[in-house]
Formats: structure tokens, sequence, C-alpha cells
């Protein structure tokens, strides 16, 4: 099979996922603590974020779909104007494609094309060399480079690699070179702590911890398999939420996906730590329904709003300040969180107001929002 058709195969596969899908995860364990007097006035928030020395203007970006075909050209066109239309960052597909083949290298290009002064991302795997890794930055003159980890969709994709042990050693060389900063992701199955903490010592600037709940890649490899043998992969891994809550204090900024469909999820990402918040399966779904760009654009758009509006209404005058805010922990999560040693309890004090607040004040102190 080509990789132009394995690429047209993995949008379709992806989207039957997106329709078929019960619409709940490990998100809806994740609660924020409600206090009736915390809220602050809308023209005092902002939704600039700041993380690994990158600067955007919203803690929202496209994460990685596609490319590599004429199909996922157009796709990769309209995402990327309508990261352009709302100014939100955008990531290109894995770009083994046109290593392959270089003759497809305008269905990512076009992510610049489309997009000239947006914040860009290079995708990459961790079997690239530095030079090809390079090549790929170039193409699109990408702020920042993504290498995907991916064991979990390889080993059931029938054409899949099966020798991992030069990932690690290559993501270091990888992000010796690359001369942006260098984020390494999974692709739907998470990141352990001991993983963030390992890409911390090989040079990345940050981490997308991208967890089980959204497009399952495993499911969707074994569904190209003749006989699908490899369905009892499908769900494999740890929840976004989980590991956000897994890789807390580890000094490496973090990026959450995986799993996020609404601006709550966003939130809740936020809260628990992430810098900023990508999304793939839900914004591909809006623009292949039949909305194309303007529904892509008026979903982002409303996201957009309604973060900040929930910032208002919890005290949180910057994405950052989420991370002061009470949260619950409940269900399975809570119980991976005491298997895991982390104290949920803390989540649910952190806004503990000093002794000498008065009644008024120490709600806002909180939160660390001011009148």
């Amino acid at each position: 099979m080509s990789s132009a058709q394995r690429k047209d195969d993995h949008v379709r596969l992806a989207m039957e996922q997106q329709y078929a899908h019960s619409g709940r995860n490990q998100f809806d364990e994740v609660s924020f603590v409600h206090h009736a007097l915390a809220g602050i006035d809308r023209p005092d928030v902002s939704l600039g974020t700041a993380f690994a020395g990158i600067t955007w203007q919203a803690p929202l970006y496209i994460n990685a779909m596609t490319g590599g075909s004429a199909k996922t050209g157009a796709i990769n066109r309209d995402l990327a104007i309508a990261a352009r239309e709302t100014g939100i960052a955008i990531a290109s597909g894995s770009m083994h494609a046109y290593f392959k083949d270089p003759s497809c290298a305008d269905t990512f290009r076009v992510l610049r094309t489309e997009n000239p002064d947006g914040f860009v991302m290079a995708n990459v795997n961790a079997t690239a060399s530095a030079d090809d890794a390079r090549r790929a930055i170039d193409l699109i003159r990408a702020d920042a480079l993504q290498i995907h980890l991916n064991t979990a969709q390889e080993t059931p994709m029938p054409e899949g690699d099966r020798s991992f042990a030069s990932w690690a050693p290559q993501i270091e060389r990888i992000a010796a070179a690359a001369g942006v900063p260098v984020i390494v992701k999974e692709v739907g199955n998470g990141l352990s702590r001991q993983t963030v903490l390992a890409l911390a010592g090989l040079g990345a600037a940050a981490a997308d911890v991208s967890g089980r709940g959204g497009t399952d890649f495993a499911r969707i490899e074994n569904g190209r398999r003749e006989l699908a043998d490899y369905a009892y992969l499908h769900d494999w891994g740890q929840s976004t939420a989980a590991c956000l809550l897994d890789a807390q204090d580890t000094g490496l900024p973090l990026l959450a996906s995986g799993g996020v469909r609404t601006p709550l999820d966003v939130a809740r990402a936020l809260a628990l730590g992430a810098g900023a918040v990508g999304s793939s399966g839900g914004f591909l779904r809006t623009l292949l329904d039949g909305g194309g760009v303007p529904a892509l654009v008026a979903k982002i758009s409303t996201w957009l709003d309604q973060l900040a509006a929930l910032q208002t209404m919890l005290g949180a005058p910057t994405p950052a300040h989420l991370t002061r805010c009470d949260l619950l922990i409940h269900g399975e999560l809570r119980s991976f969180c005491a298997d895991r040693g982390i104290d949920t309890r803390r989540l649910a004090q952190r806004s503990s107001p000093s002794p000498s607040s008065g009644s008024a004040d120490a709600l806002h102190e909180m939160t660390g929002s001011t009148r």
C-alpha cells in the first residue's frame, strides 16, 4: 500500500472513531470546586500563555493530523487557514511521507503558505535522522519541532517499526541539532512520569502528554489488518488527565492533548498543569462534516471565548492562574492517583487563603486574582 493511501485511510478511520465514540473520558473525573464569589471582570482576563520560552496569544493549538496525499494536503490547507484566522498555533502531521517521497512536499508546505505569520510546528518520528528533522523544519519554516512516540501504533501497524531501542538517543541527537524548541509527544497513549523525566534529560523543551481518550491509533492500525487480531490493544495507555497528574513537578513544561472535547476540558487540562492544550479529532470532524473552514473558525473562536468566560468565573486572570483553582479527582482517576502516590487532597485545597485574609479578599487570594 502506498504512503498516500495509508494517510487517507488514517483520516477515514479516525473519522469513524469520532462518530462511534461514547463521548466520555477521564476528563469527566476532574471537577472544579465552585467558589461563588471568586469571579473577576472579563476585561481583566487574558488568554496568553508561555512555556519553554514560547509565547502564544491563546493556550490552544491544532495538533498534528495529516499530510502526504492530495486529500490530506487539502485538509492541511483548511486547517492552516483556520489557525491563521483564529491566531492559534498548528502542527503538521508526520512528515515521514515527505522523506520517502519529496513530491508530496506541498501537502505540508501549505501549512506555512496559508499561515505565513503563524506559529507552525513540524512533526517527525523518533527514527528520523537529525538531517531529516532539519529538512522538515526548513520545508515549513517551523517555529518548533514535534517528535512523536507511537510504539502502541507501530505494533499493530502491518508495515510498522519493530525496533524501538534507538529512539531515546535519536531524540537527543535531533534536539541538539534542531535549532528550534523540540516538543516530544505521544499520539494518544500517554506519557508516564518516568518518560517525561527521561525526555527532560534528552534535551526536550516540552512534552505533550497526548493521552488516551481521543483518537486511538492502535485501533486504527488494527482496523487496517486483515484479521484485526490486535483488538486487545484498543484503549491502551493512560488518559491525558492521568498523565498530567503523573507528571507534576517534573520540571519539564507540559502540553496536553488527547480527548479534548470542550472548552471545559481545556480549562481542566490547564488547571492540571498544561501550558497549552491541543485538539485534533474534534476539529477534523468539524471541518469535514460539511461546514468547512467557516465552521472550524467559528468553533475555535467559540472555544476561545468560552475559555475566557470560564477563567472569569473561576477567578483566573491568565491560564496559568487556573493551576491555583481547587480540583476534585473522582472515580478510576482517583484510584490511578492512589496507586501512583499522587496526593489528590493537595489539589482540592490549593486555594486555601491565609488566615489573615478578609472574607472577600480571601476568595480572590484563592485564585491569585485581584479586584
